[in-house]
């Protein structure tokens, strides 16, 4: 079995924000009303990761922050003309959406990563 976990964005306008996730590298899978005259609802993906953008007022009611874990960094932090940060977790930039919505783009690659995120301050883990 497997487990894999979809953040559910809430977002004003879906036009927007898909534009700004495929700027990312994401590409729109679906797109659905439940009716014509409700909120759209749509599915993007990147590689393996998956995210729902929801106009819907019942979703996800504030701005968060998504880590998406990448391969390779620095294409992405070109694009935004970002100098990556050099944390003890990864290289990671963080970048915000038009709808106040963080996401840290870390670099895999630096060994143990659950045993460096749990003992980092930025991921507090209590055991």
């Amino acid at each position: 079995m497997t487990t894999e976990v979809v953040p559910i964005l809430r977002v004003a306008d879906v036009a927007r924000a898909v534009a700004w996730y495929a700027r990312i590298g994401f590409s729109k899978v679906f797109e659905h009303p439940f009716a014509d005259h409700l909120p759209a609802d749509v599915g993007m993906e990147r590689d393996a990761a998956a995210i729902h953008l929801s106009e819907h007022d019942g979703d996800a009611s504030g701005p968060g922050l998504v880590d998406v874990w990448i391969d390779d960094l620095d294409p992405l932090a070109e694009r935004f003309g970002i100098i990556p940060d050099e944390m003890p977790w990864a290289r990671d930039i963080e970048v915000t959406d038009p709808e106040g919505i963080a996401s840290a783009w870390p670099s895999a690659g630096r060994g143990n990563l659950h045993g460096v995120m749990m003992q980092s301050q930025r991921f507090p883990y209590p055991g």
